[in-house]
């Protein structure tokens, strides 16, 4: 048992936030009947064999084996046999042809019907995905979720997908995604097995508003059962209509194909020949180049002093190219001279281990080291 359960990742110390163990001993318990059946054969078998002849236990119980699963014969001189002892003994070799052959097909069926395998696939998945933290769930599988779990698996972001349709898992394993869950996005037990509990945030792509209004909702819902900070929710748009209403159900980014497909074009066709910078450098693998919003925290060593002090762009070479205030105000392309102010917001611009750089120097309560020889 101890074997079975580490087998299936159940000694992780970190549980799942879902126990998927009766429906495995509901598909385990359709085994039962045929081994019982078994069982009472065999007593039924023994008990003859010390009646009828001059064994012992250990005797009638082997006479029995393999005289009912039809596999010997001749080694405890059967050929003494009384013609009743015969005549049971034949009765035990056809039931035991017809049993084992009933057995054997029910435990084809179980195996063969898929269900059983999914189950124990699907345990060790959940276990899997009880290990992440600050993670991001994806909701359905489409062009966006591809594309979006391309650039995780550079950035060596953590993420589950979610989709509930039948093919969905090949296509999970088509485009390397390490933790996919193949079931309804609406479904409580979905939200357990993605472990939503220790995520960063979510990613709605489906392309019908109602389902995504439907996911955001629960999800602010369970995050107040939960008492924990506010998930970062990020979801999708046909129309300024569909922006406005996600917005107000609590979405923290929409992103809208068709006004982005607009704005490209349009820049295009009104500066021809003009490329974007930073489009061009994200898209090349030796530079992976980023954008990322870093919070500054209050006790960090850089509140309330000025934005050259910090000699980011000497040290890590990375480059603040925007700021948002705690009160909402945005100064684009700061300058060295602006203040750093407490749970403000610097919009980064370098590749991940200068931004990774950046971020430990910005959470750091006293000025490190490296910065005071600058």
């Amino acid at each position: 048992m101890s074997k079975l359960l580490w087998f299936l990742n159940f000694d992780n110390s970190k549980k799942p936030d879902i126990d998927l163990t009766p429906e495995l001993l509901s598909e385990l318990s359709r085994f039962r009947f045929p081994f019982v059946v078994v069982q009472i054969f065999l007593v039924i078998g023994t008990l003859g064999y010390l009646a009828l002849e001059d064994y012992t236990l250990i005797e009638a119980f082997f006479q029995t084996t393999y005289t009912f699963t039809n596999t010997g014969f001749g080694a405890l001189k059967e050929h003494q046999f009384s013609p009743i002892t015969i005549i049971f003994t034949t009765i035990l070799m056809v039931i035991g042809a017809a049993t084992i052959t009933f057995c054997v097909a029910i435990v084809v069926n179980v195996i063969m019907g898929g269900k059983l395998i999914s189950i124990i696939k699907e345990i060790k998945m959940i276990n899997k995905i009880a290990r992440l933290k600050n993670h991001y769930v994806i909701f359905y599988h489409n062009e966006f979720s591809i594309q979006l779990a391309e650039q995780f698996l550079q950035a060596q972001i953590p993420f589950v997908v979610i989709d509930p349709d039948k093919d969905f898992e090949k296509e999970a394993i088509k485009y390397r995604y390490p933790y996919y869950i193949n079931n309804d996005p609406h479904l409580i037990d979905t939200i357990l097995k993605s472990h939503l509990s220790s995520a960063k945030g979510a990613v709605i792509f489906s392309k019908n508003i109602t389902e995504n209004i439907a996911l955001i909702v629960s999800i602010r819902l369970y995050e107040k059962e939960l008492k924990r900070h506010s998930y970062n929710i990020i979801s999708i748009a046909n129309n300024n209509e569909e922006i406005s209403r996600l917005n107000k159900i609590g979405a923290n980014y929409i992103i809208s194909p068709t006004n982005l497909t607009a704005q490209r074009i349009s820049s295009i066709i009104i500066q021809p020949g003009s490329e974007n910078i930073i489009e061009h450098f994200m898209s090349k693998k030796e530079n992976s180049l980023s954008l990322e919003e870093v919070v500054v925290p209050r006790y960090s060593w850089l509140v309330l002093k000025k934005l050259k002090e910090a000699h980011l762009r000497e040290v890590t070479k990375a480059t603040v190219i925007g700021m948002e205030q705690k009160d909402g105000k945005y100064i684009s392309m700061p300058t060295g001279d602006t203040i750093i102010t407490s749970e403000c917001k610097l919009l980064i611009i370098g590749n991940s281990s200068h931004i990774r750089q950046t971020k430990r120097i910005i959470m750091k309560k006293e000025k490190p080291e490296e910065l005071k020889y600058v």
